[in-house]
C-alpha cells in the first residue's frame, strides 16, 4: 500500500494512504540503520510503501521524491535536515520586526530552494505595524526580488483578505516556512478556518517568535491543493550545494556571467568580471552581492557527500 506522510513527531509518522485512511506508522527496522546522514530522513510529503505486520503499520521504502529542501541542521554539523519534500511551491514569511527577517536568511533560503528545484513566493507580513523608515525598507526589498523573478505578497495576515494568496495556493502542495513569530500559523488559520493551530504571542523580552508548530504536518485545503506548515527556523546553513556553482542560483547574475572574462568566474577576486561591473552600476543589490560573499565564505571547507 502507499501514501504520503503528512505529519512526523520523532519515532511516528503518520500516512494517508491513496484510499484516503490515516495510519500511524514506525520506520521498518532496517531503515533506521542505513547510515543516511539526514537528522529526519523521512519527512513531510514523502510518498512511501507501507504495510501492517503484526498489528503495526510500517513505512517499508520510499518512493523517488520530486524535490526538496535542505539546510545544515545544526552549527557545526555534518548533518543535514530535510524541511519537507515533493513540493509545487513554498511561502517564505518575512517579518521586518518582532522577529526581524534578515536578507542573508531570505537569500539562504531562495539558493536552496532554487537548488533543489522548489519554486518560492515572497510573503511580506505584519505590514500595518511598519514605522515610516521600515515602510522605505520594505519597499526596497520587494523592489529588489521582485526585480528578479520573484512573486511577492505585501499582506497583514490577521487583517487582510487572503483572497489572492488563496489563488496562488490552489490546486498545489504548498509549503510555509520562516523564523518563529513571522505569523506561519495564523496566516494557514485564516485561509482554512477549523484548523485552529496554536499561535503565541511575541517574546517581549527578546522580541522572538516563540514555537508553537513543533513538528511539520501537511493540512488539505478545502478550496483544493494542501500546505505543509513547519517549525519556525533560527538560521539556514547550506549544503551539498559546490562553491563555484552558488552563483548560478542567483538569478541576477546570469544574466551577466556570460560575459565575465573567465568562464568559471565566482565574481570575487577575478579581473573583468561582468557580475561586478553590474554591481557596481546598480544592477545588482549590494545586499544580495554581500550576501553572496558570506555564502563562499561559509561553503568554503564545508561537504556532505550524501544524505
Amino acid at each position: 500500500m502507499n501514501g504520503v506522510i503528512i505529519k512526523t513527531t520523532g519515532k511516528h509518522y503518520s500516512v494517508k494512504s491513496d484510499e484516503g485512511d490515516i495510519l500511524d506508522c514506525r520506520l521498518k527496522g532496517k531503515l533506521r540503520i542505513s547510515g543516511i546522514k539526514s537528522t529526519n530522513p523521512f519527512v513531510v510529503g514523502d510518498r512511501v510503501e507501507v504495510s501492517c505486520e503484526s498489528n503495526q503499520w510500517l513505512i517499508l521504502s520510499l518512493h523517488k521524491r520530486k524535490n526538496y529542501i535542505l539546510r545544515k541542521s545544526v552549527n557545526l554539523s555534518k548533518q543535514t535536515h530535510i524541511i519537507a519534500s515533493n513540493i509545487d511551491q513554498a511561502l517564505l514569511m518575512i517579518t521586518f520586526s518582532s522577529p526581524v527577517t534578515t536578507t542573508a536568511f531570505i537569500d539562504r533560503f531562495l539558493i536552496s530552494a532554487n537548488a533543489f528545484g522548489v519554486e518560492v513566493i515572497l510573503v511580506f507580513n505584519k505590514i500595518d505595524l511598519l514605522n515610516e523608515n521600515l515602510k522605505l525598507k520594505h519597499k526596497e526589498l520587494k523592489d529588489i526580488y521582485e526585480k528578479i523573478g520573484y512573486k511577492c505578497f505585501s499582506i497583514s495576515a490577521i487583517n487582510d483578505d487572503l483572497s489572492l494568496i488563496k489563488d496562488k495556493l490552489k490546486g498545489k502542495v504548498n509549503m510555509i516556512s520562516g523564523h518563529s513569530g513571522v505569523g506561519k500559523s495564523t496566516l494557514i488559520n485564516k485561509i482554512q478556518p477549523g484548523l485552529n493551530i496554536n499561535t503565541k504571542e511575541i517574546s517581549k523580552s527578546h522580541h522572538q517568535g516563540q514555537h508553537t508548530t513543533t513538528f511539520s504536518e501537511l493540512h488539505d485545503l478545502d478550496f483544493g491543493g494542501s500546505i505543509i506548515d513547519t517549525p519556525g527556523i533560527r538560521g539556514f546553513g547550506l549544503v551539498l550545494l559546490e562553491l563555484n556553482q552558488i552563483g548560478n542560483y542567483f538569478p541576477e547574475f546570469l544574466i551577466f556571467k556570460k560575459n565575465c572574462k573567465f568562464h568559471n568566474c565566482i565574481h570575487k577576486n577575478e579581473p573583468k568580471c561582468a557580475v561586478k561591473r553590474a554591481l557596481k552600476l546598480g544592477d545588482i543589490s549590494n545586499s544580495r552581492y554581500n550576501n553572496y560573499l558570506k555564502i563562499l565564505n561559509d561553503i568554503d571547507g564545508f561537504r556532505v557527500s550524501d544524505y
